[in-house]
C-alpha cells in the first residue's frame, strides 16, 4: 500500500503539472479516466489479507480518490456556471495544449483565432451592459479568476514561440498584444460589473459559497457524521462555555464586562521592535513544559531547527497572526502602515494573545507535527486534512489549559479569546457555504462575538475565502481537536494507554481524517465498505441557537 500511494500521489503530481488549465474538458477526461481506474485496480484487491496499517491505507487512498471524483464533477458544475462569460476559453485551452502536445503551430490560423476573441468578449460585455447575461456573482467572481489564469496560461503559450519562430511571431504579435490587454480589462469589467469590486479595491472579500450539498460532500470526505446544521450547533455551544470561561476570568480581574476585560489584555502589548524576542521566549517557554511534564517525545532536530521571519504588511491582510510551520512567521506592524493599522496589528499580537499563537504554530503544534510528517509513513502526507493539521494544535489549546498551563488571568483570557474565535469560524464558515452569511456580517460577528479588532477580522475572513483553503478547513481547527480530545478521553482517561504514548501514537501515525486514526490506534475491525460513524460530540442541544 505504500507503494501504491507513493506511485499515485507521483501520477497524479505530473498528470497535474502537464494537464495544468483547470477548466480544461481535456484535463478533467484524463483525471476522471485515471482515477476511476486506481480506484477500480484498489477494489480489485484481496482487502481481508492486508494487516491494520494497510487496511487503513486502503480506506484512506479508496476516500481519496472517490473525493477527487465527486470534485471533478462539482468543478464542472461551478465551470457550467460560468460558461456564458467566457465564450473564448475553447480557443485559448485549444491553442495552449496543442503547444503542450508539441503540435506544429499556424501563425496565420493562430492570429485569426485571438482577433475573433477581441469580438466575443465586445459581445459578451454588451450583454452584461443589456442585462441579458446573468450570473450568481460567485459565478462572475469565478469566471474574473479564471480569465486571469487563462491569459497566464496564453503568455506562456505565446513566450514559446515568440522569436523562434519568425513567421508566428510575425502574425501573432499585434493580435497577442491588444487580446492581453482586453482580457486584463475584461476580467476587472467582470469584477466591477457582476462582483461589485472596484479597480484598485484589493481588499474586497468575495467567495465561493459550495452549498449545503457541496458541504455534505466534503464532510463525507472529512469523516465527520454530522450535517451542516450539526456543524453549527457544535461551534455555538462550544462558545457558550468560552464565554463562561471568559467570564471568570474577567472577573478575576475586576472587570464585570468581559470585552472590557478583553480591551485591557489587548493593551499588553511589547513596544516596536521586540516582537521576535517575545515569540523567542513564548517558543522556548513551550518547549520546556512539554518536555519538563513528559508529553511527548520532542527529537532534538526538531527542537533546534526552527526559523524565525517577519510578514510584510501586505500578507498580513490576509494573515493578520502568527503563522508557523517549519518556521515561525510574525505579524507586527512596520514603519509603513498607518498609525491606525499599527494599533489595530500590536493589541491584535498582544502578550496573552501571543502566548497560545506561538506553541500552537511551533512545538507541541504544527513545527512539531511538520518533523514527524516528514519521518514517519511520509506517504500519508497525500491524505492532508485541517481535521488534522489544525486539530492537533487547537487540541493541545484545550491540553493546556486543562493542566492550568494558562494561570493568570490574562493568559486565560488570551487563550480563551482564540478558542472563542475558532467557534466562530466555524459558524460563520459554515453559514457562508449555506447562503446564510455575507462576508460583511462574518466580519462583523467575529468583531461582536470575539471581540476582534476590525482590521483583524477583515483579515481573517479574507484568509477564509479568498480561494486558499478548503470550505471546511475553518471549522477543522476545532472539529478535529474536539476528536482528539474524544479520543484521549477514551484511551488516556480510560487507562488503556499513558499520555504520551498516545500523542507520540498520533504524530507517528501522520495525517489523516482523525476517525481513520482512530480506528488504527484502537485497532478497530474495519470493512472494505467503512463508512464514517464516530458521533465523537456527545449530546447535541437542538435548543440553543445564536
Amino acid at each position: 500500500m505504500p507503494d501504491r500511494i507513493t506511485r499515485i500521489t507521483a501520477d497524479l503530481q505530473d498528470l497535474g503539472n502537464f494537464y495544468n488549465i483547470s477548466i480544461s474538458p481535456l484535463r478533467r477526461t484524463r483525471l476522471h479516466r485515471y482515477l476511476s481506474s486506481e480506484l477500480k485496480s484498489l477494489q480489485a484487491t484481496d482487502f481481508e489479507s492486508y494487516d491494520q496499517e494497510s487496511k487503513i491505507d486502503f480506506l484512506l487512498l479508496q476516500n481519496y480518490l472517490r473525493r477527487n471524483l465527486r470534485q471533478l464533477e462539482l468543478d464542472e458544475e461551478k465551470d457550467g456556471k460560468m460558461e456564458v462569460l467566457l465564450p473564448f476559453a475553447g480557443t485559448i485551452v485549444g491553442l495552449c495544449e496543442d503547444r503542450q502536445q508539441m503540435k506544429e503551430v499556424n501563425g496565420e490560423k493562430a492570429a485569426r483565432e485571438l482577433t475573433s476573441i477581441s469580438t466575443q468578449i465586445l459581445e459578451v460585455k454588451k450583454q452584461v451592459k443589456s442585462i441579458k447575461i446573468k450570473v450568481e456573482k460567485s459565478s462572475a467572481y469565478r469566471a474574473a479568476n479564471t480569465i486571469d489564469q487563462l491569459r497566464d496560461h496564453l503568455k506562456e503559450w505565446y513566450g514559446f514561440f515568440k522569436g523562434y519562430d519568425p513567421m508566428f511571431t510575425w502574425w501573432v504579435s499585434k493580435p497577442y498584444e491588444k487580446i492581453d490587454e482586453e482580457m486584463k480589462s475584461f476580467a476587472a469589467f467582470v469584477r466591477e460589473e457582476l462582483v461589485g469590486i472596484k479597480p484598485g479595491d484589493s481588499d474586497a472579500i468575495v467567495g465561493e459559497p459550495i452549498g449545503r450539498e457541496g458541504l455534505l460532500a466534503d464532510l463525507e470526505a472529512e469523516m465527520i457524521p454530522y450535517s451542516p446544521e450539526e456543524i453549527i450547533r457544535i461551534g455555538e455551544q462550544e462558545y457558550i462555555w468560552c464565554e463562561a470561561e471568559m467570564k471568570k476570568a474577567s472577573h478575576d480581574l475586576g472587570y464585570d464586562d468581559w470585552r472590557e476585560a478583553l480591551q485591557y489584555v489587548k493593551n499588553l502589548y511589547v513596544p516596536p521592535g521586540q516582537q521576535t524576542l517575545l515569540a523567542r521566549h513564548l517558543a522556548n517557554e513551550a518547549v520546556d513544559y512539554v518536555k519538563k511534564h513528559d508529553l511527548i517525545t520532542v527529537p532534538k532536530i526538531a527542537e533546534e531547527t526552527w526559523r524565525m521571519f517577519m510578514m510584510t504588511p501586505e500578507r498580513q491582510k490576509v494573515n493578520p497572526f502568527f503563522l508557523g510551520g517549519r518556521s515561525i512567521i510574525v505579524s507586527y506592524p512596520t514603519d509603513t502602515m498607518d498609525h491606525e493599522d499599527k494599533l489595530m496589528s500590536m493589541r491584535g499580537n498582544n502578550i496573552h494573545f501571543s502566548r497560545s499563537t506561538v506553541f500552537h504554530e511551533m512545538i507541541p503544534g504544527h513545527h512539531l507535527q511538520f518533523h514527524y510528517m516528514a519521518r514517519s509513513r511520509p506517504y500519508r502526507k497525500m491524505f492532508e486534512t485541517p481535521f488534522w493539521i489544525e486539530g492537533w494544535s487547537l487540541y493541545w489549546e484545550m491540553i493546556l489549559w486543562d493542566k492550568n498551563f494558562p494561570a493568570t488571568p490574562e493568559n486565560k483570557i488570551g487563550m480563551l479569546f482564540w478558542r472563542m474565535h475558532r467557534c466562530a469560524r466555524i459558524i460563520f464558515s459554515v453559514k457562508f457555504h449555506l447562503g446564510l452569511m455575507t462576508p460583511q456580517e462574518c466580519i462583523d460577528m467575529l468583531v461582536d462575538m470575539v471581540g476582534h479588532e476590525r482590521a483583524t477580522a477583515e483579515g481573517e475572513v479574507r484568509r477564509s475565502f479568498n480561494g486558499d483553503y478548503s470550505p471546511l478547513y475553518q471549522a477543522g481547527y476545532m472539529l478535529g481537536a474536539l476528536q482528539l480530545y474524544s479520543l484521549r478521553k477514551d484511551l488516556v482517561d480510560g487507562g488503556k494507554m499513558g499520555e504520551k504514548e498516545y500523542h507520540d501514537r498520533v504524530m507517528r501515525a501522520n495525517i489523516m481524517p482523525i476517525e481513520m486514526l482512530r480506528a488504527l490506534i484502537k485497532n478497530e475491525k474495519v470493512r472494505e465498505d467503512f463508512k464514517t460513524s464516530w458521533r465523537f460530540y456527545g449530546n447535541l442541544d437542538d435548543s440553543k441557537s445564536m
